[in-house]
């Protein structure tokens, strides 16, 4: 998929566990964890606004777009 998830570079720069995060967005962590691992097929506006703000970041600290990622 060229859409990488750069979750983890976000919450190692805030020094934010996955459990905390988890907590501040209320979301489950096993679906925190499938976004964070690049597995996920779709993310809510609402996901993402919390997620940035518990972040304290933009959505393009946490998406990126790679072409060819993923492609046959």
């Amino acid at each position: 998929m060229p859409i990488v998830v750069n979750l983890d570079v976000m919450m190692a720069r805030r020094k934010m566990s996955l459990n905390e995060l988890s907590q501040r967005v209320d979301i489950t962590l096993a679906n925190l964890s499938i976004l964070k691992n690049n597995h996920a097929k779709a993310v809510r506006f609402t996901t993402l606004e919390a997620i940035c703000k518990a972040l304290d970041c933009q959505p393009g600290d946490i998406l990126e777009y790679v072409p060819g990622e993923g492609e046959p």
